[in-house]
């Protein structure tokens, strides 16, 4: 007999609905991390586009939804504020995710619980 065999239902069914919470919170860490990832990707291909160009070039800017007309010089210590701002949530968001992933394994070996992949 298995231990697997051995567990009641209940207690089954309590330890695969922890195992699906720890799996969706981790797979919701990652989208927003893939996100942010995007978004800090961008922000650098902007800044390394625009930093050449003479900083009285006109350029525009989405500021919530609408487009606004200011100069590079304007435009660029915002980018490399956000971009900085974006790489600081990026470090927090990783670190969650690592923390989180930790939390699994300890649960794993505690509970004694093996995932089977389909």
């Amino acid at each position: 007999m298995t231990s697997q065999q051995q567990i009641d239902p209940k207690r089954q069914q309590e330890l695969q609905l922890q195992y699906t919470n720890y799996k969706n919170t981790l797979q919701q860490l990652a989208q927003k991390i893939g996100d942010i990832e995007q978004e800090a990707e961008e922000h650098k291909l902007v800044i390394e586009t625009l930093d050449p160009l003479p900083k009285d070039r006109k350029c525009f800017r989405m500021v919530n939804g609408v487009l606004v007309e200011r100069t590079i010089e304007d435009i660029l210590p915002a980018l490399k504020t956000n971009s900085d701002g974006l790489k600081q949530v990026l470090e927090e968001m990783l670190k969650q995710y690592k923390s989180k992933q930790n939390e699994l394994d300890s649960w794993k070996k505690k509970n004694n619980v093996q995932v089977v992949q389909p």
